[in-house]
């Protein structure tokens, strides 16, 4: 597999770092060399996060070159947002639909930028779902970050088998079978815009 540079990006108690960790932990047992870092700030919930992952054969930072990014998986649109000057045209990006209005505009300080967030299907390949929706469906809204990992799978060279064993590894295990369905769902889902 050629380098595959992966953002994620969301708010606090969205799980990032869990998402972080299951996608490296994947792609190191798949045996592709793999640098990540998560970066949580003032993370509490409802405070920026992100993290990045770079897989491949040789590795050598775990920073993503502006425009270099392949896919980036955002929990939350503005997040998504954010980090889209790091993404490479024509690059994925899988976007949860909810929004979490940060402080200033709850505050009605500063708009939410709607019209910037639509922009980005001009110049990406976007992929929208309401992954709080689909969690819900299993009935766990806290696998909604694993709907995400279950998109993200199609668009790496790891098999099945490894992400569903990594996932068994990383949840709780009253949850696992939560999670093996909304890794379903993310993986079946439609990429329509």
């Amino acid at each position: 597999m050629d380098t595959k540079n992966i953002m994620v990006a969301g708010v606090g108690g969205q799980g990032i770092v869990l998402m972080t960790g299951i996608i490296s932990q994947a792609a190191a047992r798949d045996g592709y060399d793999v640098k990540t870092n998560d970066v949580v700030g003032l993370a509490q919930r409802g405070g920026m996060v992100w993290g990045s992952v770079r897989i491949g054969g040789k590795i050598y930072s775990p920073n993503i070159p502006v425009g270099e990014g392949d896919i980036l998986l955002g929990m939350e649109p503005l997040e998504a947002y954010r980090w889209s000057h790091l993404m490479s045209e024509n690059s994925t990006m899988v976007i949860n639909k909810k929004r979490n209005y940060p402080i200033p505009v709850l505050l009605e300080k500063e708009e939410y930028p709607e019209k910037d967030i639509e922009k980005l299907k001009e110049k990406f390949n976007i992929i929208t779902l309401d992954v709080e929706k689909e969690a819900k469906s299993v009935g766990n809204i806290k696998v909604a970050n694993t709907v995400m990992i279950g998109v993200l799978s199609k668009y790496l060279h790891i098999r099945t088998e490894t992400w569903k064993n990594i996932l068994k590894e990383n949840v709780p295990s009253k949850a696992i079978d939560e999670n093996l369905k909304a890794f379903e769902i993310g993986r079946n889902h439609s990429n329509n815009k």
